[in-house]
């Protein structure tokens, strides 16, 4: 019986990944699979966990996030190298939402990376945890995506799309050995949001965050904030009426 834990990350030189790769090293040997679109600072991020945990085996693969024909190539191979216990998606950006509504083309890149991109993974892989009826799906949506706002409304549009994909492949699986977990973080103090930072924005830890998503992975949670609190902060928002919602600059 195979014993080493097979783990792939999709966007790993993003900071929660990073982080959440570091827990996942220190917790036990584990076989991991690091793709992203630099290669150079995956290869550094493998050196370093290399270092937090000798007896992990850790790849790294340059990965397009966007070609359809190229992802399922690019997963197709990773799962003919041995059965995957999880996956993380991860990767993403923080567009400007000035820059979406003047320019289609920044518009579009917003879209597809943060929507386009992560369902194209997740349902590469989705074929081959059906046929193994194993393995746990998790997928970093955000708190934006449960009701848009003028502030972000680009972005929140591309993390409800894949909340509400998500959805559907929870309902796919529901019963079978395959688990699907959404995230959704609340605001974290990462480099793709060092300017909220800047103008005061409350951040949470990305370590934190990123220990609550291993979490989230190993407990078979449908649906997880993080921190906790924004789950109630995101049920007041949602359920406010339309004509207070309006009134408000968020």
């Amino acid at each position: 019986m195979r014993s080493t834990k097979k783990i792939v990350i999709i966007g790993a030189t993003s900071s929660i990944a990073e982080h959440c790769a570091r827990h996942w090293v220190q917790a036990e040997p584990v076989d991991l699979s690091l793709l992203g679109r630099d290669l150079g600072r995956l290869d550094r991020i493998a050196a370093d966990l290399g270092v937090r945990s000798p007896a992990s085996t850790i790849q790294t693969q340059q990965a397009d996030f966007l070609d359809p024909a190229t992802i399922q190539a690019t997963v197709d191979a990773i799962v003919a190298r041995g059965c995957v216990d999880i996956v993380l998606i991860a990767q993403g950006s923080l567009p400007d939402q000035p820059a979406c509504q003047d320019d289609l083309s920044a518009c579009n890149d917003a879209l597809q990376i943060n929507a386009i991109s992560p369902v194209l993974y997740a349902e590469a892989f989705a074929k081959h945890l059906a046929a193994a009826d194993h393995g746990t799906l998790v997928v970093i949506g955000s708190v934006a995506g449960d009701r848009g706002r003028r502030s972000n409304y680009v972005y929140g549009a591309a993390k409800g799309l894949v909340a509400r994909y998500l959805q559907g492949l929870q309902h796919r699986f529901a019963n079978t050995g395959v688990q699907v977990v959404l995230v959704k973080p609340g605001p974290t103090d990462t480099p793709m949001t060092a300017h909220l930072k800047r103008q005061g924005a409350r951040l949470a830890p990305v370590q934190v965050v990123a220990e609550q998503i291993v979490a989230a992975a190993a407990g078979g949670t449908s649906t997880r904030y993080t921190p906790r609190r924004w789950r109630l902060i995101m049920l007041v928002i949602m359920h406010l009426p339309a004509f207070v919602f309006k009134k408000l600059n968020i």
